[in-house]
Parts: C-alpha cells; sequence; structure tokens
C-alpha cells in the first residue's frame, strides 16, 4: 500500500477580490483548489496530521490546507469552493479578533493594509470572522478553528525581560484555549505563531500552555520523523493552479523537497 512519505502544506491568508499582500483573488483560489482536487489530492485536519507525525498511514496525495488570522474574507470566499470540491482547511484564528454578529453574506473589499488599520483601531468586525460564521463553517465541514493566540503580539517586540516575556506569551495562549473551549466546545494541541517568530524560549511555554503541534512559515519539508515543535508550510502565491500543484508535488516528497528548499 502506497503511503505519504511528507505532508505538505499549504499557507494562505486572504482570498478576496481587494489585492494586496499575503492575498490570493477569489479566481485564483478556485483554480488552486480546482487544480488539486482533479489531481486526486485531499486535505487534512489535525487528527490525521497528528497520526502521520506519530507514524500512522496517511494515504499519498495528502496535504494540509492552512490559513492564518481568520478574516472575513475567508467565509466569504473560500468557505463556498471548499465546499464545492469537498475540501477542507485548518484556520489559525486570532481569538481576541472575533466579535459576535450574525452570519454575513457580503464584505467591503479591504486588502490586507487595510485591515490591520481598522483592527487597530478596534474596528476589526468589518474585516475579521464572527462566531456565527466559525460555527457555519465548522459545521459544514470546511474548516477546522486553532490557535493563532489571542492577541496576536509580538511579545518579543514588546517586552526585553525574558521572564516577563514568557510570563505574557502564557497569558496569552491561555486566554486563546479558554476562548477557543467556551466558543468551540474543545481546544486543540495546534498552535501557529504570529508572523512566524518563535524561539525555544516560546516553544517552551506553549508546550507548557497545552500546544505541541506548533506551526512556522518555514517550508521545511513534513516527514514522520520531524518533531511536531516546527512543523513547515510554504506559501502560496497569486499564480496558477498548476503552480499549487508543482510545489505541493515537491513538498510531498523529502528529497525533491529538501533539494527545492535549499535552492530557493
Amino acid at each position: 500500500m502506497s503511503l505519504a512519505k511528507a505532508l505538505p502544506i499549504l499557507m494562505y491568508h486572504h482570498v478576496s477580490p481587494a489585492p494586496g499582500l499575503v492575498t490570493v483573488s477569489p479566481e485564483i483560489f478556485r483554480d488552486h483548489i480546482a487544480t488539486l482536487a482533479r489531481a486526486g489530492w485531499r486535505s487534512a485536519g489535525a487528527s490525521e496530521i497528528e497520526g502521520f507525525f506519530t507514524g500512522k498511514p496517511v494515504p499519498p496525495r495528502t496535504c494540509v490546507i492552512t490559513f492564518d488570522d481568520g478574516y472575513l474574507d475567508n467565509f466569504i470566499y473560500a468557505h463556498p469552493v471548499l465546499a464545492e470540491f469537498g475540501m477542507m482547511a485548518v484556520l489559525f484564528i486570532v481569538t481576541g479578533w472575533i466579535g459576535d454578529g450574525v452570519v454575513r453574506s457580503r464584505m467591503v473589499a479591504a486588502d490586507h493594509n487595510r485591515c490591520k488599520a481598522l483592527i487597530g483601531v478596534g474596528e476589526s468586525d468589518a474585516v475579521m470572522l464572527r462566531w456565527s460564521e466559525i460555527e457555519a463553517m465548522k459545521s459544514a465541514g470546511t474548516f477546522e478553528f486553532h490557535s493563532h493566540t489571542h492577541s496576536h503580539t509580538r511579545w518579543d517586540r514588546e517586552i526585553v525581560d525574558p521572564a516577563n516575556r514568557a510570563e505574557r506569551l502564557s497569558d496569552d495562549l491561555k486566554e486563546s484555549r479558554r476562548v477557543l473551549q467556551v466558543r468551540l466546545g474543545q481546544v486543540s494541541r495546534h498552535l501557529c505563531w504570529p508572523q512566524g517568530y518563535y524561539d525555544e524560549a516560546y516553544v517552551g511555554v506553549a508546550v507548557a500552555t497545552g500546544f505541541d503541534h506548533l506551526y512556522t512559515t518555514h517550508s521545511r519539508i513534513n516527514t514522520p520523523a520531524r518533531d511536531t515543535h516546527h512543523i513547515g508550510r510554504f506559501v502560496t502565491k497569486a499564480r496558477p493552479g498548476s503552480w499549487v500543484l508543482s510545489r505541493t508535488g515537491i513538498y510531498s516528497r523529502p528529497l525533491l523537497g529538501r533539494l527545492y528548499s535549499r535552492l530557493h
């Protein structure tokens, strides 16, 4: 029986008609997912990821589709595409940016910089998901929800003293876990670092708080032998579906993936 030798993990943020940083258009995202699905790729969630890293068999052509932050455009534009092709994604949400309210069917297009500006002045609801929308996505099976911290703060830039920094990070992670437990009835072992920043002290705090599957922004090759404290992902780009299919294939093959990573 053929099994996956490496687990390629794709990284998205925005799917939006408003061009900008870390953004692909709805048309390009649909091309990405359609191309993967038609080529026989399937997407995995947290429990299967955990199994892969402990040596449990995972079918070939298995990938993980991840999103960071929790923007409203993920619901408006990405959710229907994933449903159409029977795929699912792992979404790391900043729990402190998620509000309440009714499910929306449209949004005001805002690029990444505009989103950051609105969040910065306390108007995150204009561009971020609501819990009602998260529940709808979860019920539909298109998204799982995991932690991207509570505040998305880079504590290394805020606090010089290592002990104080670790304490604030710990509080941040604990609050994220508390909110996920209250709102969704569960909290997982999966955490994605804001802006991809971490050091070994951060890792220690995360593990002590209950997270042991830690996601980076580095394009490492994920094999069953790799530790789960440094899970790699590759950045998706506003390129055709054939490009994503090629990169996903590369990162599913350990030797080729390592060679490609060294050269890029």
